[in-house]
């Protein structure tokens, strides 16, 4: 294990009963009165990293809070941590592991790590070689025809970061010699790759197989039933696994064993967790929708935000503001659920996949000293696009019991006059990304300023059952426009967000024990239910009596 500095228990003390002596004062105040007793409040309390605004205005804190926040940072040693993080150093120390997702996304030419970056961009470069290869017809299939669907096998984060991505850029999407499209599965019971299959022809259709360890039996599963579908329409071969497929893992030998061939084979390392790994060749269908071009301004924009983070003094640094707000809410407020609220439709999926870098991440109850945690370490992550989300649960956050802390993302531009053919079309679209702006900013505003955001005249009117609260907190992200090179940056935000987080919690944000083990005990299940084991009364009552009705008996 590594050594772990221990600071003055005093200090940390010290430090958190300040905090909870502020949310008596500070917590409780209502956003009006903050407001109202600072006309700049939103130039106070915003920041900007390039083409990203993030106002922060809307939360309870004052200076007192961010103060006293950042003493907690400065307890843990917060600047180590983060050199320690950008580093070689096995922070991951369950696992004797580096964390280096942040490796992924070094310029080529970047000296302080030759070799590891030298590595990183050989698996890059050969990815890039493939994606040419597709978009140019050049890659075929047996039958000697252009391949034109690609499907990606994967699970958790080889599954949600690519499907996320691709669907967020979709306007960036490249044409091709011969149209291409890439689709997703990851369900274990086979109903998405039924339905995808049934839409296509197997003389086209390529599958990667994404799978760190290469032994995740969700994934090998939905692979040998794409495998048994491609044979039964052309027949078994070495060529049929060698030219439609191609696999992504850390384990060479498993793939070969499987019968993918070594130019199919690409790499990655044991130090990219997976929920981090978009940015490696688990990305390659990413790569296929938007291009290497795009590939790289999404690499670029991660890397603009690494660099941010490292640099930025802590009261300017996005990610080390966006953990202690979330800190403060969750350990002092007692606000148990967070939901982010895209203003885009492009982001579909990226409440989906942060509920799985946040909670996946922090969701962990023992220190690294091996402690308990004395305070909650991660809230529930949730979200949808901000219109769906209007009509869904928008009712609980106004007016419901529990206080929810959001975060809303918007584009500040979406649609330009020379992108359709009809200027009309063009103004109708950009008319309705101002609807969805004006939504956006409505609904922050009512959950942070309640009845005051309504006419002062209607509100002496109304009934009770039509009033609001207000003074939850929320912050907003605006990038300038949704592109690689901004979504890049908003992504690796988070990511460091979560790791500035796991700091301030003393807790390990990189392993995963909870998932694997439940996996194990899957294992122990499937013998019984495939039929190969009739003994069954080792497992609990309830177990049992499922286990009894499933089998028939």
């Amino acid at each position: 294990m590594m050594n772990l500095q221990i600071f003055p228990k005093k200090d940390l003390v010290s430090t958190l009963s300040s905090l909870e002596e502020l949310s008596k004062t500070i917590g409780k105040k209502h956003l009006n009165d903050f407001f109202s007793e600072d006309s700049r409040r939103f130039e106070h309390y915003s920041l900007q990293c390039e083409d990203l605004i993030f106002d922060y205005s809307k939360q309870r804190i004052d200076q007192s809070v961010i103060h006293s926040l950042l003493d907690v940072a400065r307890v843990r040693d917060l600047s180590t941590w983060i050199k320690r993080l950008f580093s070689e150093e096995a922070i991951n120390y369950t696992e004797q592991r580096s964390v280096m997702h942040w490796a992924l996304r070094l310029p080529k030419d970047h000296s302080i790590y030759p070799k590891l970056t030298d590595q990183v961009h050989t698996q890059l470069e050969r990815m890039y070689a493939l994606v040419e290869k597709i978009h140019s017809g050049q890659y075929r299939g047996v039958t000697g025809e252009v391949i034109q669907d690609v499907v990606n096998i994967g699970v958790g984060g080889s599954d949600l970061g690519p499907m996320m991505v691709s669907h967020a850029l979709s306007d960036f999407k490249v044409k091709t010699a011969k149209p291409l499209k890439v689709h997703f599965v990851s369900t274990m019971d086979g109903s998405q790759l039924s339905d995808i299959l049934h839409q296509l022809r197997p003389e086209t259709t390529l599958f990667i197989i994404s799978s760190k360890s290469f032994s995740t039996i969700d994934t090998l599963y939905n692979a040998q039933t794409a495998r048994q579908w491609l044979e039964k329409q052309l027949g078994k071969s070495e060529s049929l696994n060698c030219q439609h497929f191609i696999g992504v893992s850390t384990k060479p030998e498993k793939m070969t064993e499987w019968g993918i061939c070594k130019e199919n084979q690409l790499l990655l390392w044991d130090w990219v967790g997976g929920r981090y790994s978009l940015w490696s060749c688990i990305g390659l269908p990413i790569a296929l929708n938007i291009g290497v071009e795009g590939f790289k301004r999404l690499l670029a924009g991660a890397y603009a935000v690494d660099e941010h983070f490292k640099n930025a003094d802590f009261k300017e640094n996005i990610p080390v503001i966006m953990a202690i707000l979330g800190m403060w809410n969750l350990n002092f407020l007692n606000i148990q659920t967070h939901a982010v609220l895209p203003y885009d439709g492009r982001l579909k999926y990226f409440s989906a996949y942060l509920q799985q870098l946040e909670m996946e991440s922090n969701g962990k109850s023992i220190q690294r000293n091996d402690q308990k945690v004395a305070n909650s370490t991660c809230p529930i992550i949730w979200g949808e696009v901000g219109p769906n989300a209007q009509h869904a649960f928008y009712q609980l956050l106004h007016q419901g019991t529990h206080t929810v802390s959001c975060d809303f993302i918007a584009p500040v531009q979406r649609y330009t006059s020379n992108q359709f053919t009809y200027v009309e079309t063009a103004d109708a679209l950009i008319d309705q990304h101002h609807l969805a702006l004006s939504n956006c900013l409505a609904q922050s505003r009512l959950l942070a300023f309640g009845n005051q955001a309504l006419d002062s005249e209607e509100v002496e009117s109304l009934p009770l059952y039509k009033q609001y609260e207000g003074n939850k907190p929320s912050s907003t992200i605006l990038v300038k426009e949704l592109s690689p090179y901004t979504l890049g940056m908003l992504i690796a935000l988070y990511e460091h967000k979560v790791f500035v987080q796991s700091v301030l919690w003393n807790i390990n944000a990189f392993d995963q024990w909870g998932v694997e083990k439940g996996k194990e005990i899957a294992n122990l299940v499937l013998p019984v239910l495939n039929g190969n084991k009739t003994d069954f009364s080792g497992f609990d009552s309830s177990t049992c009596g499922l286990l009894s009705i499933l089998l028939g008996k």
